[in-house]
């Protein structure tokens, strides 16, 4: 059974000063072209969690391929975030295996590293986490088996997902992840990528 991605995007881009879920990139937007890279990477169904801008970027892209829905909590930070994703993702796949977790302003991002992440999660025995790994440390984009469902639950407020990359509570394997850390949160960051 494919590994359903929950991309999370709702937050309102404070310091970028205008929602970076519509940040053009490559000739799409950036969430455009998460949404894409999720897909080609073998994730299956993609869910897209929004909240901030909620009504712009529906607008902005009105047809994509993936389930959207809305975090109405997401001003208290990306822990709702996950929290909505999983809660649909159990509605709807209440069998998957588990999530494969990322956002969508990660520009280095390809859907070779999402395939080989992907990739290394089926071939574990046993449930595991997959990590990437850049800047000496791992984040997302990773992928959580559904055992590791309860304790993303258990997050809260700003904390994300790498709480329990940290210190995972179930095998751990890294996928190298060149310029994961490489990410848009400043009008400097975007200044870079051009």
């Amino acid at each position: 059974m494919p590994l359903a991605a929950i991309i999370l995007a709702a937050g309102a881009s404070r310091r970028l000063g205008h929602p970076k879920q519509l940040v053009k990139f490559g000739g799409e937007t950036l969430l455009e072209r998460a949404i894409r890279l999720a897909a080609e990477g073998g994730a299956s169904p993609v869910i897209t969690v929004l909240g901030a801008h909620f009504i712009e970027i529906c607008a902005a892209i009105p047809q994509d391929d993936s389930i959207r829905v809305l975090n109405d909590r997401w001003e208290t930070g990306i822990a709702s975030s996950i929290h909505t994703g999983i809660h649909l993702l159990d509605s709807i796949l209440p069998d998957s295996p588990g999530t494969l977790i990322m956002t969508c302003d990660q520009p280095r991002l390809t859907a070779v590293h999402l395939r080989a992440l992907l990739g290394v999660f089926d071939a574990q025995a046993e449930p595991s986490v997959v990590a990437s790994a850049y800047a000496g440390a791992v984040g997302i984009p990773a992928a959580f088996p559904r055992s590791i469902f309860p304790r993303l639950r258990q997050l809260q407020g700003d904390q994300g997902a790498r709480s329990l990359l940290v210190n995972p509570p179930c095998p751990m394997i890294a996928v190298k992840f060149a310029g994961g850390e490489v990410d848009i949160d400043e009008p400097a960051d975007l200044a870079r990528l051009e």
